[in-house]
């Protein structure tokens, strides 16, 4: 008999797509978030239509179940956000995803594919800057593959 493995109900996490380019991607991040009950987060503009084909394709028929929120600006997510943790990815971090003791309700930032996340954001956030570690020969890690691996290191901090 195969031995199945289910996640908690909810763990309550979100994870927030800052104006993300590619819509495959974006769809691969939608599915994830259905599979760990995380809600997702998009700040516009974006690189293409929710109706995109790509998208869909990527998120499969998961889309109904997925928990979304559109926010028009960064303005809007971070005045919708105030008094929440919010952690911000980025290759320029000085501590590691694992430097950090996550908890539930906790949000993880992800800049877009070609430009990342503004700069002036991660200067005054900086105590909240995480990275993946990685070898020095590649400069990232693909979007959603780094959104993997950091919410899986929270769901695996706060217990499966």
């Amino acid at each position: 008999m195969e031995r199945q493995f289910f996640l908690k109900d909810s763990f309550d996490f979100h994870v927030v797509l800052y104006q993300p380019d590619i819509p495959p991607n974006t769809g691969n991040i939608a599915r994830l978030c259905v599979a760990t009950n995380t809600h997702l987060h998009i700040i516009k503009p974006m690189g293409f239509s929710l109706d995109d084909k790509r998208l869909k394709r990527a998120g499969l028929d998961y889309w109904k179940y997925l928990k979304l929120t559109i926010h028009d600006s960064l303005d809007d997510f971070l005045e919708f956000t105030k008094d929440k943790t919010i952690y911000f990815s980025t290759t320029r971090a000085k501590k590691t995803i694992y430097d950090m003791n996550y908890k539930k309700g906790d949000f993880f930032m992800f800049g877009s594919e070609t430009q990342g996340l503004p700069e002036e954001l991660l200067k005054e956030n900086f105590d909240y800057c995480i990275n993946i570690p990685m070898s020095p020969n590649v400069r990232s890690i693909n979007l959603s593959d780094s959104v993997s691996i950091v919410l899986y290191e929270a769901i695996r901090q706060v217990g499966f």
